[in-house]
C-alpha cells in the first residue's frame, strides 16, 4: 500500500499542470474561436445591438455569433430588420476576425508589441494557415492580412461606386453596403443587410460578378494567391497544391454552373422569367456562391430537387485550404479522387503531376472526407427526428452548416433550440475542421516504438 501511494504521490509531482498540457496549436486556435465566439455573443446581447433596443434572446445571440465567427451567414433572425448599426458592425467584427483567423490576428499583434515570434506562436500561425514550412512566419501574416485588406478595400470601392451612380444610394448608405458586402464577401461569409439578400440584384454583373470574385480569391486559400502571384506566368512551377486547388476551381464552377443553370432554366420561381445572360449568371453566381459563401441571388427555397442536389454537393467540397472557404476542401476532394484513380490502375503509390503523395497525407484526406460524412449524415438523422421537414431541406440544412456556406431553405428560424443548437456545434467543428477538431481534444500525442504483424483484409 505505501508502494502504492508513493508511486501515486510520484506521479502526481511530475504530472504537468492544466495550463502546460494545454499547448498544442490546434487546442490554442479551437480556445481562439471558442472565445471570439463568448465575445460575440456578450456583444450581441446588449440591448444596444438590437433595432427594437431590447436584449436579443440568448440562443439566438449564439448562433449568430458562432455563424459570424465560422464565416457562415446561417441566421435565425433577419440581419437588417433585427439588429441595429451598432449589431451589424459587431457582426462583420466577428466576420473580419474569424475569416482572416484568430491566431492570425493574434500573432500579428503580437509581432507589433514585442518584434519577435516564439517558437510555439510560429506553429500556431503555421497550423491555422495551412503553411507548409516554417518559414518566416512575421512575413506570412503580414502578407495575409495586407492581401486580405486590399481584396476587400478593392471589391468595397466597386461596389461603393455601383450603389451610388446606379442605384442612386447616398454616399453614406452606398459605403456601408459596399464595405459590408465586400467583407462579408472575401471571408465566404454570405452575411448581408439586405432581407432577400441579393435577389434584388440578380441580374447585375456590376454586383454579382464583383461579390464572385472576391469569394473566389477569398476562398482559393493563401498560399496558392502567394504562389500565383509569383510565379503566374510559370504553370510549370507551381506546386501540388496550386495545381489541383486551380484546376478544380476552374472545373467546379464550370460544371456547377451548367448544371445549376440548366436544372432551374424552367423553374417559374427561380431563373424561368429571367432573360438568357442573366440566368447563366444566376447560375454562375449560385455555382460560386455554394463553395462557400452564402449569398444568394435566387430564392433557395423555390429550387428543385436538381439543384438542390447539385448545391449539396459543391457546398460539401467547399473551397481551396488555407483560405476562407469551408467544405472538407478541394485538395481532399482532389486527392481522394488520384487515390481511387491509382488504385484502379494499379499503382503503388499516389502521382500528381511529377510528384509522389505520401501516405499522410492519403489519410489525412480520408480522415476528413470520412468526418465529415460522418458528421452530416448523424445531424441529418438527429434533424430529421427533431422537425418535420423534407429530408431534401434537412440535408441541405445540415451540409451548409458543417460546410460554414450559409445558404437555407428557410428552415433556420423554424427549427426548435435543440436543432439550433445542433447547428452551432456543426458549425464550429466545420469551421476549425474535423482532423483539427479531433486533435485539440487529443491531450497528448502517443508515439508508438513498436509495429504489429501486418495482415491483409477482405475490402468490398
Amino acid at each position: 500500500m505505501r508502494g502504492t501511494e508513493g508511486e501515486r504521490t510520484g506521479s502526481a509531482a511530475f504530472r504537468p499542470p492544466a495550463a502546460a498540457r494545454f499547448r498544442h496549436p490546434t487546442q490554442v486556435i479551437a480556445g481562439g474561436f471558442a472565445l471570439a465566439v463568448a465575445i460575440g455573443t456578450g456583444l450581441l446581447s446588449l440591448p444596444a445591438a438590437a433595432e427594437s433596443g431590447e436584449r436579443t434572446d440568448l440562443l439566438d445571440a449564439v448562433f449568430t455569433a458562432t455563424s459570424a465567427v465560422c464565416v457562415t451567414g446561417l441566421v435565425t433572425v433577419d440581419t437588417g430588420s433585427h439588429w441595429s448599426t451598432f449589431g451589424e458592425i459587431v457582426i462583420l467584427a466577428l466576420v473580419q476576425a474569424g475569416g482572416l483567423g484568430i491566431m492570425t490576428l493574434a500573432t500579428l499583434f503580437a509581432v507589433l508589441i514585442s518584434r519577435r515570434l516564439r517558437l510555439r506562436a510560429q506553429l500556431v500561425v503555421q497550423t491555422e494557415t495551412k503553411a507548409p514550412g516554417r518559414g518566416d512566419m512575421r512575413r506570412m501574416v503580414r502578407n495575409i492580412v495586407l492581401f486580405g485588406l486590399c481584396c476587400e478595400a478593392v471589391v468595397a470601392a466597386v461596389l461603393t461606386a455601383v450603389f451610388l451612380v446606379r442605384y442612386d444610394r447616398p454616399p453614406g448608405t452606398a459605403l456601408y453596403a459596399g464595405v459590408f458586402h465586400a467583407i462579408s464577401a472575401f471571408n465566404n461569409a454570405g452575411f448581408s443587410p439586405y432581407r432577400d439578400n441579393l435577389m434584388s440584384y440578380v441580374g447585375d454583373p456590376w454586383v454579382c460578378l464583383p461579390i464572385a470574385a472576391a469569394v473566389i480569391v477569398g476562398g482559393l486559400g493563401f498560399p496558392v494567391v502567394f504562389e500565383l502571384a509569383r510565379f503566374w506566368r510559370r504553370p510549370r512551377s507551381w506546386s501540388v497544391l496550386t495545381r489541383l486547388t486551380v484546376g478544380l476551381t476552374v472545373t467546379l464552377l464550370v460544371v456547377g454552373t451548367v448544371v445549376i443553370t440548366t436544372a432551374e432554366y424552367t423553374n417559374p420561381e427561380t431563373l424561368g422569367p429571367l432573360g438568357e445572360p442573366e440566368k447563366w449568371l444566376a447560375g454562375f453566381f449560385a455555382s460560386t456562391v455554394a463553395r462557400t459563401a452564402g449569398f444568394n441571388s435566387i430564392d433557395i427555397s423555390a429550387m428543385g430537387s436538381e439543384g438542390l442536389l447539385a448545391t449539396d454537393i459543391l457546398m460539401f467540397i467547399g473551397g481551396g485550404s488555407a483560405g476562407t472557404a469551408g467544405g472538407i476542401k478541394l485538395t481532399t476532394f482532389g486527392l481522394l479522387a488520384f487515390v481511387i484513380w491509382a488504385e484502379m490502375r494499379g499503382n503503388p503509390s499516389v502521382r500528381i503531376g511529377h510528384r509522389r503523395v505520401p501516405e499522410g497525407n492519403q489519410r489525412q484526406a480520408l480522415a476528413v472526407a470520412l468526418l465529415g460524412v460522418g458528421a452530416v449524415v448523424v445531424s441529418t438523422f438527429v434533424l430529421l427526428g427533431l422537425t418535420a421537414h423534407s429530408l431534401d431541406r434537412i440535408l441541405f440544412e445540415a451540409i451548409s452548416a458543417f460546410a460554414t456556406v450559409g445558404l437555407s431553405t428557410g428552415i433556420t428560424a423554424d427549427l426548435p433550440p435543440a436543432g439550433r443548437i445542433l447547428l452551432i456545434v456543426l458549425m464550429f467543428a466545420g469551421r476549425i475542421g474535423p482532423l483539427t477538431l479531433a486533435s485539440a481534444l487529443a491531450l497528448r500525442e502517443r508515439g508508438r516504438r513498436y509495429e504489429l504483424p501486418e495482415e491483409r483484409i477482405i475490402v468490398g
